[in-house]
């Protein structure tokens, strides 16, 4: 069988051939970092509608795996079927308490942020031979007061969390874009 690119060099004309895609890539990236940017609130409702549908979903999917698969026991039937239902009831919820959901969200991941600081710091500690021993104490304790900002101020967090990633959807989309003028160039 014979490959049609074999060196590196005629796989990046290749793909330089198709840049297009790469830059259509980067103006949506562009497009929809500016758009969180403009609405940061609807975002954040937006999320978490998505974030219930995904539940609900998901949930089916169980059900209908659990209903459908002959590999499984009897058992696993019933945890897969009874996982499926707390799927698609706590994406219901989610979706009906959209600024709940938010909170919930929020909290967790402050929760999250505390306790992995708070082990990465330990962790640090307890490993002396550690590499970046200093870094991933430095890394630890941000985590840690990252999380306790997020818990102390959800609202300001949530928003401020939404701000960060429009930035980076801009910062993002503009680099792919780079990136397609780039491919072209090189495909020449």
């Amino acid at each position: 069988m014979t490959w049609p690119a074999r060196e590196p060099a005629d796989m990046i004309a290749q793909l330089g051939r198709h840049w297009g895609w790469v830059f259509a890539y980067g103006v949506l990236t562009l497009l929809a970092g500016l758009g969180v940017l403009v609405w940061p609130g609807e975002t954040l409702l937006v999320l978490a509608v998505l974030f219930g549908v995904q539940l609900i979903v998901s949930g089916i999917f169980r059900l209908v795996a659990a209903l459908a698969s002959q590999d499984l026991t009897g058992g696993t039937r019933v945890l897969l079927a009874l996982l499926g239902v707390l799927s698609v009831i706590i994406g219901l919820w989610a979706v009906r308490h959209v600024l709940l959901t938010l909170l919930a969200l929020t909290v967790f991941l402050g929760i999250f942020w505390v306790v992995n600081g708070v082990i990465d710091v330990f962790a640090a500690l307890a490993h002396a031979g550690m590499p970046a021993r200093g870094w991933a104490v430095l890394t630890g304790i941000l985590s840690a007061l990252a999380g306790i900002v997020v818990l102390a101020y959800p609202g300001l967090s949530l928003l401020g969390l939404a701000v960060i990633l429009g930035v980076w959807l801009v910062v993002f989309g503009i680099l792919e874009m780079t990136a397609a003028f780039r491919l072209r160039a090189v495909s020449r």
